[in-house]
């Protein structure tokens, strides 16, 4: 198989893998614990399988592509630079996101994600979960989405922005688990962003570190109010 084959195989896994995570591991954790029932504990148990998917892929870079995870070398910014560019990059989102947020509501009127929802009561002043979230989303969404996903794509058909556009949508599809069309549009915009900053700043750094910051501003300001009332409007 050429290097471009074994690229392709690897973006089919990850994406494979990381919907598989999201759909099946609560299915699965259940049965594994005997505990049936929507807990903290098994909440953070799939979390686990997101790192599993992660090191899998991680694996399979080193003995199948023997290649370099991280295809774009990292590039060094001084502290000021991750400073701008974080809060720059949270601030884009963060308004970009309300945006669609309104257009959504607009034109469709939807209602707040029910497993959203759900999983707000679960790290309710749970504040370890919360922040355990968060890094997981940080770290491994980012090393898979953009530092693994997007370089290979633009490699394999030497077109920058279809790795731009494919990692983005493939982002987006992944939040589609939440069951709602804002929960798929946020994410593909949020991507878009993303991918846009790494292929100009090459820095994966940043983008974990923006990431979880989203993340975890987004989940204590849903930990503070009553999102079943939002969820109502």
């Amino acid at each position: 198989m050429s290097l471009n084959g074994k690229y392709a195989t690897g973006i089919l896994l990850t994406f494979v893998l990381l919907a598989a995570a999201m759909l099946y591991s609560f299915p699965v954790i259940y049965s594994v614990t005997g505990v049936k029932a929507f807990t903290a504990v098994n909440f953070f148990y799939t979390r686990i399988a997101l790192w599993i998917v992660l090191l899998f892929i991680i694996l399979y870079n080193f003995f199948i592509e023997k290649d370099s995870f991280l295809l774009w070398k990292e590039k060094k910014y001084p502290v000021l630079f991750y400073i701008k560019a974080v809060v720059t990059l949270y601030l884009i989102c963060v308004f970009g996101g309300a945006f669609l947020n309104f257009i959504v509501q607009v034109f469709i009127h939807e209602n707040l994600s029910r497993k959203i929802v759900q999983i707000a009561s679960l790290f309710r002043n749970n504040f370890p979960l919360i922040i355990s979230i968060c890094f997981t989303a940080g770290v491994v969404e980012e090393l898979l989405m953009r530092g693994y996903i997007q370089p290979r794509i633009e490699k394999i058909y030497h077109n920058q922005y279809l790795g731009i556009f494919v990692s983005a949508m493939l982002f987006g599809i992944l939040h589609s688990t939440y069951g709602t069309i804002g929960q798929v549009i946020i994410p593909f915009f949020i991507g878009t962003v993303f991918a846009v900053f790494y292929k100009k700043y090459s820095n994966i750094k940043i983008l974990i570190i923006c990431h979880f910051m989203y993340d975890f501003v987004s989940m204590m300001i849903m930990n503070f109010i009553d999102i079943k009332h939002l969820s109502a409007l």
